[in-house]
């Protein structure tokens, strides 16, 4: 597996201050989800998970 793919950009507002999402749970501990990203410049949290390769289309002649 490699490591957690970075996104260059906001999806939101298109500034680059993303850093990843952290969550506090109920016993004070701090994780972060999968593929969960947040933005600090419009202070929106997203995430983002890869869904599959797709087939080429095939081509006819």
């Amino acid at each position: 597996m490699s490591e957690r793919a970075v996104p260059y950009h906001c999806p939101y507002c298109g500034d680059v201050d993303l850093r990843p999402h952290e969550v506090a749970g109920e016993d004070g501990s701090i994780s972060s989800p999968p593929g969960t990203w947040e933005c600090r410049s419009c202070l929106r949290a997203f995430s983002l998970r890869m869904l599959g390769m797709l087939n080429r289309p095939t081509t006819r002649r």
